[in-house]
This record gives structure tokens, sequence and C-alpha cells, in this order.
């Protein structure tokens, strides 16, 4: 413990944004570490794809831009959800967060670690999808759009975070997963990213956009013309609502139950 406080800690001379710097690297080298967490998220997405957008033929032409959006988003929620929610509920199960509070290092450096972490897990997944759709399925975007698939998985993974975060703060670290994955798969399902709407029940398919990952999955799809034509103001709105929302659940049940 004597290890983590020292590495965590700047001296009083230290500039503050060294607290941040170290808060980052400590939480990259934790998930690095995982293979239970970056194997799954990195590989599930490039597989799912591989499969339906490569193998079985369904990936050529827009169809292809689109599952990569679609499959895109589906990883970069994942990283979001899973990064924060069961890393949460691991560490009030262990009393990691009280210590926290007990250091000497800035008001959130930890959260904005793992923020950074779960971003750099979004570019990741989203990187190794545009290498396999260049190559494999031969999707040709501007390069405007691949760079702006790549900023919206990167950013929208926060909304995902913040409902990972209060998903954490509900259960022990052992449930975390379980509670994750039944939320986590029926979502991707039932928003349209891994199987089009039009193939749903009519009646699941008009309760998509009570999903935020059907609002995510639209911005996505922006990108590459593939949405089903709504606002693109109204998604950006709920995703801002869910993450603000998740975040202040969050941390008032993290100041009731630690």
């Amino acid at each position: 413990m004597d290890v983590i406080i020292d590495t965590v800690a700047p001296s009083a001379s230290a500039p503050r944004w060294r607290s941040y710097v170290l808060e980052a690297r400590c939480e990259s080298l934790r998930l690095l570490r995982e293979p239970m967490y970056v194997l799954p998220t990195l590989l599930f997405p490039a597989l799912f794809y591989l499969l339906f957008a490569v193998l079985l033929g369904g990936g050529r032409g827009p169809a292809g831009a689109q599952l990569l959006a679609g499959y895109g988003a589906f990883g970069v929620i994942g990283a979001g959800l899973f990064g924060f929610g069961v890393t949460t509920a691991l560490d009030r199960a262990q009393g990691f967060l009280q210590l926290k509070r007990a250091l000497p290092v800035p008001p959130g450096a930890w959260l904005l670690a793992r923020m950074a972490m779960s971003m750099l897990f979004a570019a990741m997944v989203t990187l190794l999808l545009m290498a396999l759709a260049a190559t494999l399925a031969g999707v040709a975007l501007p390069a405007t759009r691949w760079a702006l698939l790549l900023t919206v998985n990167v950013l929208g993974v926060l909304p995902f975070c913040a409902l990972g975060m209060y998903l954490g703060t509900l259960v022990s670290g052992n449930a975390a997963p379980a509670l994750i994955n039944l939320l986590f798969l029926p979502m991707s399902f039932l928003s349209g990213l891994l199987l089009p709407l039009a193939v749903l029940p009519d009646i699941l398919a008009r309760l998509a956009p009570t999903w935020p990952a059907y609002h995510f999955g639209q911005v996505a799809l922006k990108v590459v013309d593939g949405d089903v034509g709504g606002s693109l103001w109204l998604h950006l709105a709920v995703l801002a609502l869910v993450t603000l929302a998740c975040f202040l659940l969050a941390r008032r049940r993290l100041a009731s139950v630690g």
C-alpha cells in the first residue's frame, strides 16, 4: 500500500497536472495487466465484424460501413461499462475509493484517469475495426469520415462510463460482471447495433429509442450515412442527459455507501 501512496502522491511543490498523469499511468497499468478485460474488449467486436462483415459477405459497400459503425459502437459501449462498472464495484469492496479520499491528490483524479483509459480502449477498438474494414471488407471512406467516426467513438464512451460507474455502486465486485452483461447484451441487440432494427419485432423496434445505446449508434451511423434519419441534436441531448444523471446518481451513492 505504501508503494501506491508514494506513486500517486506528489510533493507539495510538484505541479498539479502530475497527479493526473500518475493516476492515468497507474490505471492504465492496472487494466492492461487484466486479460479478462483487455481480450474481450478488443477481440469480441472484431470477431463479430469478421463473422458478419467478412466471412458471411455482408460487409461490402455501404453495408460494410454501417456494420463498422454498429460494431464499433458495440465495442465502445462494452469498454465503458466494464471498464467503469467492474472496477468501481471492486474498488468499493476493497475500500480503495476510501483510501483515495485520504490521499493528497486532487479530487476526481481517479475518475479522470479511468475516463482516459476508457477513451483509450475505445480508440483501440475503433482503430482495430477500421483496419479490418479497410483491408478485409473493402470499406472506403473519405479521410474526414474515418477521423469523425473515431472522434465520435472516443467521446461516445463517456455516457457508458457514467452508466457503468453507477451500476458499480449498486452491487459487489463479484456480481458486477453479471449485472453489466445482463444490461449490455440485450441493450446492444435491441438498439440495432448487432442486428438491423428492421428484423426485430415491431414493438421492440419502436422501443429502441428508450436505450442510450440506440442514440449513440445513430450518431455513429450518421457518419456513414446509415442512420434512420432522426435528429442529431436529440441523440446528443439524450446521451448528455444519461451522462449527467448517471454521474450524479453514482456520486450520491458513493457518498452514502463508499
